[in-house]
């Protein structure tokens, strides 16, 4: 079992050299995720439903201190600007601020920000159904205001969200920005949480593996009899 308590995550980044292979006994105190500089963030191993032999490691961005937040939006900026975007997309709720930052670190003046709450002027063949991995059974709608559109129209835009998982919401984004119009040139997150995006997104967004780019990658875990926590194979 980890010494961190819950909400001790995502609040420090241990430093270059920090090993990040698989301990004997297998991962017990979090997954470390490897920054590109070479920082590690100490990420919370969370058991799915199930048989509780598979787990992913968890990033919720909104509990992170602002020096890892900080850091994150460092590593984005610099995926995202090799495709030189014009306009930030960020999707809710908690790729916005990430997105915000991300933006500011372009020299951006402004970011534009999907939303799940419908204002009286929004509409409905700019929405789309939303649905997360972290929140099941939630009926949501994610839209893109219409004022936007001008923002938007002949940019390049590149979309920011926190966490890639299952692809399920960020499928919902690309079906969203596509019944407008617009083709995003990638998608940069904080985390690729596994790799079960890659074929989900396919039909929506060509060669996601190439243009889906997060800071931290992180795999299935799966536990071993000793009761640690393993890469998937």
């Amino acid at each position: 079992m980890s010494d961190l308590l819950p909400h001790q995550y995502w609040q420090t980044l241990e430093p270059r050299g920090t090993p990040t292979g698989v301990p004997e006994g297998g991962h017990r105190d979090g997954f470390p995720a490897l920054l590109p500089d070479g920082r590690v963030l100490r990420l919370p191993i969370r058991v799915l439903p199930g048989d509780g032999t598979r787990a992913v490691a968890s990033l919720i961005v909104n509990q992170a201190s602002f020096a890892v937040e900080d850091a994150l939006a460092d590593g984005m900026a610099e995926l995202a600007r090799g495709f030189d975007p014009a306009v930030i997309v960020g999707v809710p709720t908690l790729g916005l601020p990430l997105a915000a930052g991300v933006a500011r670190r372009l020299g951006h003046g402004r970011m534009v920000a999907l939303g799940t709450s419908r204002k009286f002027w929004y509409r409905d063949d700019l929405s789309v159904p939303l649905a997360s991995i972290t929140t099941p059974g939630s009926a949501k709608r994610l839209y893109l205001d219409p004022r936007m559109l001008p923002v938007l129209e002949g940019r390049r835009v590149v979309v920011v969200d926190d966490v890639v998982s299952s692809g399920s919401s960020m499928e919902a984004v690309l079906t969203l920005l596509g019944a407008a119009g617009l083709a995003p040139l990638a998608v940069v997150a904080a985390m690729l949480q596994t790799r079960r995006w890659v074929d989900r997104l396919a039909g929506v967004f060509p060669e996601p593996a190439a243009r889906i780019l997060g800071v931290m990658a992180t795999p299935f875990l799966v536990r071993g009899r000793d009761g640690g926590w393993r890469p998937e194979a």
